[in-house]
């Protein structure tokens, strides 16, 4: 059982930065790809950005190449996920995810075995 709570999110305005962080309950953080999807209502989970579990690869979708950097420290069983260069459409639900021994970047959420609660990114024009 892995339990994941995200913090970071707020309010900011269209072209500043927020890092988010998911810290991750248990000693198998290690054995989990990591995963940033975003939710607005009415709408699909969509990915964000992954990570392998030992960090080696990462992968983003196309609206956020260049501006969002995941990373993840198994020290600290932490990923977080720095965002910049906000725009209005990043605004969101965030949430955090684990699948278990992705040693490639999944990006399917169905794929994904625990999920954070989420937290709201608000970026304003």
């Amino acid at each position: 059982q892995v339990q994941l709570v995200e913090s970071g999110g707020g309010l900011v305005q269209a072209g500043g930065s927020l890092r988010l962080s998911c810290a991750a309950s248990g000693r198998t953080f290690s054995s989990y790809g990591m995963g940033w999807f975003r939710q607005t209502p009415g709408k699909e989970r969509e990915f964000v950005a992954g990570i392998t579990l030992n960090g080696g690869s990462t992968y983003s979708t196309d609206s956020v190449k260049g501006r969002f950097t995941i990373s993840r420290d198994n020290a600290k069983n932490t990923v977080y996920l720095q965002m910049n260069s906000l725009k209005p459409e990043d605004t969101a639900v965030y949430y955090c995810a684990a699948s278990f021994g992705s040693v490639r970047v999944r990006t399917r959420a169905q794929e994904y075995d625990y999920w954070g609660q989420g937290t709201q990114v608000t970026v304003s024009s």
